[in-house]
């Protein structure tokens, strides 16, 4: 019997693929590797388990078909859904994902009835919010990837303007991710000092921007896909806090009841995890035009779950 943790990724193409090979390299769980397509999970999980030979990392990964090799898993991270394309929203994916997330939550809880879930599909606030509901699980057992990416994009905009090392730079975006998010200038800091402190007010607004529509960069780079190694890098950072017995703060996508004047959504807040799932949600301190700006982000958010019939 393995000593290492159980994790099920639903999806195995380039961010359930590359999630999987950054959770063996760094020894936090075996994997079970599970998508739709007859022959791709098994491959790829094949491809992974011959990267063990040359890496050796501890945990193994099973590529399968089928739900029943997942069960008795700690964690499931959802990632399976259909990609956006150029031109096209996350709203746009709406449609075509919501009846995957379906589908797929009915399948992996059941196999996995005591495990955390972890919402990767776009869009990820509406999404993580479905599988609260089809679920039936906890709020605390349900949480979506969006706050760590985000964050981490800010990071890297704010590590091209300034020519800061990164690990001098702590930079926060919190909200629903895309483009209703909210990058905190006030709570970023170089050498902790506050970039407000620091750069001039339409600097800050064009590194915003650039955070806000970094995805959509990628998106119009690529062509053909969208990101996938930084989402996938941004996955396994929660992996790690979710499987261990220690309290760590990250921005995570999780349930809101009341929180910076905010009820009944799901959305990028910082956040303390471990592996019972979310432990507290302990509001920072914000100024008006940022809450302002969070509770707009919370609301485009809102009206999509109320469009769906998801709420109430």
């Amino acid at each position: 019997m393995s000593d290492f943790p159980q994790i099920t990724i639903v999806g195995a193409g380039n961010v359930g693929a590359t999630a999987a090979l950054f959770t063996l390299m760094h020894d936090l769980a075996d994997v079970v590797l599970i998508d739709v397509a007859e022959g791709l999970p098994q491959g790829k999980a094949l491809d992974l388990m011959h990267t063990r030979s040359i890496e050796n990392f501890g945990p193994t990964v099973r590529g399968t078909n089928d739900y029943h090799d997942t069960a008795g898993s700690d964690l499931i991270v959802i990632t399976a859904g259909v990609a956006r394309k150029p031109g096209m929203t996350r709203d746009d994916l709406l449609a075509i994902n919501s009846k995957i997330m379906r589908d797929v939550i009915a399948d992996a809880v059941a196999a996995s009835p005591d495990a955390l879930v972890l919402c990767v599909t776009n869009p990820l606030d509406i999404m993580t919010y479905l599988a609260f509901k089809e679920s039936g699980l906890p709020s605390n057992r349900v949480l979506g990837m969006g706050g760590v990416l985000d964050s981490a994009r800010f990071t890297y905009a704010i590590a091209e303007a300034t020519g800061a090392p990164l690990d001098a730079i702590d930079a926060l975006a919190i909200g629903a991710h895309g483009d209703a998010m909210t990058p905190i200038a006030a709570h970023s800091t170089v050498d902790d000092q506050a970039i407000t402190e620091t750069l001039p007010v339409e600097q800050i607004d064009a590194l915003v921007e650039r955070t806000t529509f970094g995805g959509a960069e990628v998106v119009a780079l690529l062509k053909t896909g969208s990101a996938f190694v930084a989402p996938a890098a941004s996955v396994v950072a929660m992996v790690r806090a979710l499987l261990s017995d220690k309290v760590t703060e990250l921005p995570s996508c999780v349930y809101l009841q009341g929180q910076y004047g905010i009820d009944d959504v799901y959305m990028s807040v910082p956040a303390r995890i471990n592996k019972t799932g979310v432990v507290s949600v302990e509001e920072i301190e914000l100024g008006k035009t940022d809450l302002a700006r969070l509770q707009q982000s919370a609301a485009t958010v809102a009206t999509a779950l109320d469009e769906l019939g998801l709420r109430g």
